[in-house]
C-alpha cells in the first residue's frame, strides 16, 4: 500500500494559507523568522549539523541525485520542529512551488514501491534543511533544503536582496501510471509548455529551434558550480511573433515564479532589463509525447534547461540558473567591495 510521507499534512495546510498568512512581512523578515524559529527547535546536535558559516564551501555542494548530505534531515525531526521547518520553505516558494517541492518529496515512496529495493535507496524523508550564516532580517546569509530531484537555494543580502538560484525541480516517475496517485505529473506544465512552444513554431522558425534529432541524456550543466551559456543558442525571441512571445514568457515563469512573488517579480524584472528579444528557445529531440526530448531557454543572464529521456522519458530534470547570480555571488562580490570583512 502506498504511503504518503509525513511531510503531506503540514504541507497541505500550509499551502492552503500561503497567499494570507505567509505573507504579511517582506521575504528577507519572514525568511529570517522561519529560519531563527526552526533553528531554536532543534537539539543542540541538530543545530551543529544544520548550521554552516556562509562562507563555508557546503554551500556550494549542491546536487540532485541520491547521495549523503549536510544538514538537518526530515527523519531526524519530531513533530514540532517539522512544521517549523515546513515553515521556512514555505517562506521562500510560491504556493505552487511549494505543492511541487513537497510533491516531488512524495515521489521518492513511489520510487521505492515500484523498484521495490532493486534501485538506489529511495526515502521520502531523506530530505535536509541547512541554514549558512546567521538569519536576521538585514544580515547576509543563505538557507538550502535538498534531497533526490530537489535543491532550493536562498540566498539574502543585508536585507534588500535575495536570490534564489540555483533551483532544480525532478521527477521520477514524470507521470504516475499506476496505484492509488495514478495521472499525477508534478512538472506537468514545464514539460507542456515547452513541446507547446516548438509545435506552434512554423517549418523554418522551427527548424532554427531544433539543434539535434536527439535529446541529450541529461541537462547538459549538471551540478555545475558556475553555469555558463550553452550553445548553439537556439531561436530568439527576437524572431518570435506575439503568440510564441507569450507562450515563451509563461514557460520561463513557470520555472521562476517557483519563488514567491517577490522575489519572482524581481527575478522576472532583470530578465526583462536584460533584453526579452535576447532570450533564445533551442530543442532537442522528439515532439512527440512518450519520447525523449529536452529543450533550454537561455538569455543574456540565465539559463532553463529541462530534460526527460530517462526511464523511457518518464524521468524530468528541471533546473534554472543565473549566470553571475547563483548563490547571489554578483550581488555578495559588490556587498563585500563595499564593506570591510
Amino acid at each position: 500500500m502506498l504511503r504518503l510521507p509525513s511531510i503531506g499534512a503540514a504541507a497541505l495546510a500550509i499551502a492552503l494559507v500561503l497567499p494570507h498568512a505567509a505573507r504579511a512581512h517582506a521575504p528577507a523578515t519572514e525568511m529570517a523568522e522561519a529560519a531563527r524559529a526552526f533553528l531554536a527547535a532543534l537539539d543542540s546536535a541538530q543545530r551543529e549539523r544544520a548550521t554552516y558559516s556562509l562562507e563555508d564551501p557546503e554551500r556550494f555542494n549542491w546536487h540532485f541525485i541520491p547521495r549523503g548530505r549536510k544538514g538537518v534531515s526530515w527523519k531526524d525531526l519530531g513533530a514540532a520542529q517539522r512544521h517549523l521547518a515546513t515553515a521556512l520553505l514555505a517562506s521562500g516558494m510560491s504556493q505552487r512551488g511549494f505543492v511541487k517541492a513537497t510533491t516531488i518529496m512524495s515521489l521518492e515512496q513511489i520510487l521505492l514501491d515500484l523498484e521495490q529495493g532493486r534501485g538506489p535507496n529511495r526515502d521520502p524523508e531523506d530530505y535536509y534543511w541547512t541554514i549558512f550564516g546567521q538569519p536576521t532580517a538585514t544580515g547576509t546569509w543563505g538557507w538550502r533544503v535538498e534531497g533526490h530531484h530537489l535543491s532550493v537555494n536562498f540566498t539574502l543580502i543585508k536585507g534588500h536582496h535575495v536570490a534564489s538560484t540555483p533551483s532544480f525541480f525532478g521527477t521520477n516517475p514524470a507521470e504516475v501510471r499506476s496505484g492509488p496517485r495514478a495521472g499525477l505529473r508534478v512538472l506537468a506544465a514545464e514539460e507542456d509548455l515547452g513541446r507547446q512552444l516548438i509545435l506552434l513554431l512554423p517549418p523554418e522558425r522551427r527548424s532554427v529551434a531544433v539543434f539535434s534529432g536527439t535529446a541529450p541524456p541529461d541537462i547538459l550543466t549538471g551540478a555545475q558550480r558556475k553555469a555558463t551559456p550553452l550553445s548553439p543558442n537556439g531561436l530568439a525571441a527576437a524572431r518570435m511573433n506575439d503568440e510564441e512571445k507569450k507562450l515563451l514568457r509563461s514557460l520561463i515563469e513557470e520555472f521562476v515564479r517557483r519563488s514567491r512573488q517577490e522575489v519572482a517579480d524581481a527575478d522576472l524584472a532583470r530578465i526583462d532589463e536584460a533584453g526579452f528579444d535576447q532570450i533564445h528557445f533551442a530543442w532537442a529531440g522528439s515532439v512527440l509525447p512518450g519520447q525523449g526530448h529536452y529543450y533550454r531557454v537561455q538569455g543574456p543572464t540565465f539559463l532553463l534547461e529541462y530534460d526527460n529521456t530517462q526511464n523511457n522519458a518518464n524521468h524530468i530534470h528541471a533546473v534554472w540558473r543565473d549566470f553571475n547570480g547563483d548563490f547571489g555571488e554578483d550581488i555578495l562580490a559588490r556587498h563585500y567591495e563595499e564593506t570591510p570583512h
